[in-house]
């Protein structure tokens, strides 16, 4: 069985990052191992959560993982609350990845053309060089957009040309495949676009286009894609499986409101993800 670990906050309550992170990969056949950039009482679409920085931990617990000789066959990072934390998981990555690991970096900071709330603005510069080491990068549009230093506009207004050049441009900063979620196709339908510089081939995966926003769903989707590579995949073939599980995941969450922001129903749709291994 092949180990994962995945490097990202927690929260005791609510549906993203890790709690999220950890039922998908283990579904999809993977040991999962964790180590929590952070710990909330809540993920922060809650009125009131309060924060404990973990990033002065990661060398311990690493330097413990070193003495019973842990090896890991992935690395896959998601939120990273501050340029310390990125500093830290690139040192991570640096003691742990051997030749044959896959490493995953979802680089999440931001979403509608805006960088998340709490993050410094040099935020982006850190995260270049961290994705310079993955293997496997998932931003989003506005994410990919940041890192390419690039203007942001409206999901309908890039053209499928433009997301294939800004996935070239992403994979000649260091990974070989990259996938760009949130791509809108038309008006009723949305997904990702993915790139492998070893076949240079580019791949669509689209399906229904949701109303509204919903929690954790970009974790969800990095998690598939990591479970799916390791099974052997291509990443327009991981995509794919993201992108439709995503789908039934919302699908599942739209008839309660309030599950929109607490985090999608995914645990209902979990035996599915055995049908994509």
């Amino acid at each position: 069985m092949k180990r994962v670990i995945t490097l990202q906050d927690i929260s005791c309550v609510g549906k993203c990052s890790l709690t999220a992170a950890i039922p998908v990969l283990s579904c999809l056949g993977m040991e999962t191992s964790v180590l929590p950039t952070a710990l909330l009482s809540t993920h922060t679409a809650f009125e009131s959560f309060i924060t404990y920085d973990l990033s002065d931990k990661i060398k311990d617990i690493s330097a413990q993982l070193k003495k019973n000789n842990m090896r890991f066959d992935a690395i896959y990072t998601g939120y990273l609350g501050s340029t310390e934390q990125i500093e830290e998981i690139s040192w991570f990555i640096d003691e742990f990845r051997e030749q044959d690991t896959l490493v995953v970096i979802d680089p999440a900071m931001a979403d509608d053309g805006i960088l998340y709330s709490g993050l410094p603005r040099d935020f982006v510069i850190y995260m270049r060089p961290l994705i310079k080491k993955a293997d496997v990068i998932i931003p989003n549009l506005t994410e990919a957009c940041l890192l390419l230093g690039k203007d942001y506009r409206e999901p309908g207004d890039f053209s499928g040309e433009e997301i294939a050049g800004m996935l070239h441009k992403l994979s000649d900063m260091g990974p070989e495949r990259v996938v760009i979620t949130g791509i809108h196709f038309s008006d009723d339908s949305m997904g990702a676009m993915s790139y492998d510089r070893t076949c240079d081939k580019v791949s669509s995966a689209v399906n229904t286009k949701h109303n509204g926003r919903y929690l954790g769903t970009g974790d969800i989707f990095s998690s598939v894609v990591t479970g799916c590579l390791m099974d052997g995949q291509t990443i327009g073939e991981a995509s794919k499986h993201a992108v439709d599980f995503v789908n039934r995941c919302i699908e599942e969450t739209e008839g309660d409101p309030d599950k929109r922001w607490y985090g999608v129903d995914f645990e209902s749709c979990l035996g599915e993800l055995r049908e994509y291994i």
